[in-house]
């Protein structure tokens, strides 16, 4: 297939300004800096503004960035907040201009970045369909051709008439995304915006997607749910600090996010030193089926928790829980050496104890884990709330369907459902 993305040298300056600190200003140095400052200003009125008081500081949000997108591609863009993720996207959206390198792109852009963008407020659901019908570059007649779709499918009929002002955010994404969606662009480029619709509506933009990529058309999405990355694109681009960390297999792009650490170092370093027993609980560190270390489970996966421990003397007889806790101090599960007949010890100078879950079964969301550690009647360790633990979304039951989050409870089980027909003398 033909090339109709094609980015080589990519990069996006910003100036950052920081404001100078001093360690002490006394009332003089102030009155004597705004005496100073307006004397200027009158013997040099038409001087700039003086910034002395501002450290000037150069921010690459994204630098040497190449890559190439075929025609009918389905493509996300993934990584951690501030990698560059949405200034790519605007970028290739011609909304800003690159500092360095060239983007060349065949064919027209529809772009849903921000709720409402490209709406205007005073004008109606109606009127602003042909707007942005006309911003992309499409006809009266290739827009009334599409109409009935885009409302029907943003299912905003009743307040069609209405300014958008008036609309909820929920209506503002469907209607916008109805519009760019059904426009016939060649590019599609959908950012993190989704999340403001219901998990219904999602399900039927993630279908939507699919299909415009079916037609040959080109999809470029990016989002922090894996799982719907996973589902929806044939490949992935994973970026990190502004620089192009991998591109190629979704999976593969997945498996390198979820074991890069996370910005805020959750996973810390000697969480707790028992002077008494002399032990050290260095970190605790959370495994895929291959031992990679990564930052966020994904439900639906293997997930190992590997606790590390320094000795000055070996205990036997210990016995290890780990306990999931949500943010409203309610336990979900336990996790206990004790009910599985595992015989753990803690050997000098250092142990590892591992947990494994053959299949993470815990719905996705944020988790805090309390640890406990025994050596007989002795308490080594009881660390409540230690470390964060955020949950990815996960194809849990390989259907491509992602759960809801409006079912309700705290996990998922894997089941199957069966129909019985009867005939009218079996129910005899």
């Amino acid at each position: 297939m033909s090339t109709i993305i094609e980015v080589e040298n990519l990069g996006k300056k910003y100036i950052l300004k920081h404001q100078k600190q001093e360690r002490y200003t006394a009332l003089r140095d102030v009155m004597a800096e705004k005496a100073k400052r307006w004397g200027k200003r009158i013997i040099h009125p038409f001087a700039a503004t003086n910034s002395e008081d501002f450290d000037r500081e150069d921010f690459w949000a994204l630098k040497n960035v190449a890559f190439k997108i075929n025609q009918g591609d389905r493509v996300g863009i993934i990584g951690r907040n501030g990698a560059g993720k949405s200034t790519l996207l605007k970028i290739l959206s011609r909304i800003t201009e690159p500092t360095t390198g060239y983007v060349r792109l065949k064919g027209r852009v529809a772009s849903l970045l921000e709720v409402g963008t490209g709406f205007h407020p005073e004008l109606t659901g109606r009127e602003n369909i042909y707007l942005n019908g006309a911003i992309l570059g499409m006809s009266k007649s290739e827009i009334k051709r599409k109409f009935d779709e885009i409302v029907a499918f943003a299912e905003v009929e009743k307040f069609l008439d209405t300014p958008v002002k008036r609309y909820s955010s929920g209506m503002y994404v469907r209607l916008a995304f109805a519009v760019a969606a059904h426009l016939e662009p060649e590019i599609l480029v959908v950012d993190e915006v989704l999340a403001v619709g219901d998990a219904q509506f999602q399900k039927k933009c993630l279908g939507k997607m699919e299909d415009v990529g079916k037609e040959g058309r080109t999809v470029l999405f990016v989002s922090h749910n894996m799982a719907a990355v996973k589902n929806l694109c044939t490949s992935s681009i994973l970026l990190t600090q502004g620089h192009v960390e991998y591109i190629g297999e979704t999976q593969k792009a997945i498996n390198n996010y979820l074991r890069m650490s996370p910005s805020n170092e959750s996973l810390q370093e000697y969480l707790a030193y028992n002077k008494e027993l002399g032990v050290i609980f260095k970190n605790i560190e959370y495994l895929d089926d291959d031992g990679n270390i990564i930052s966020c489970p994904q439900v639906g996966l293997p997930l190992s928790f590997r606790m590390s421990f320094h000795l000055l003397e070996s205990y036997d007889n210990v016995l290890v829980s780990i306990g999931v806790e949500t943010s409203n101090d309610l336990r979900t599960c336990v996790f206990h050496s004790k009910v599985s007949g595992a015989q753990l010890k803690l050997v000098s100078p250092h142990t590892d104890i591992i947990c494994r879950l053959p299949k993470l079964t815990i719905f996705p969301g944020r988790y805090l884990l309390s640890i406990k550690v025994m050596s007989g009647d002795k308490m080594v360790f009881w660390l409540p709330y230690v470390v964060e633990m955020v949950i990815e979304d996960g194809d849990f039951f390989g259907t491509g369907r992602l759960p809801e989050k409006d079912w309700g409870g705290f996990f998922l089980a894997e089941h199957n459902w069966t129909g019985i027909h009867k005939t009218k003398e079996d129910s005899l």
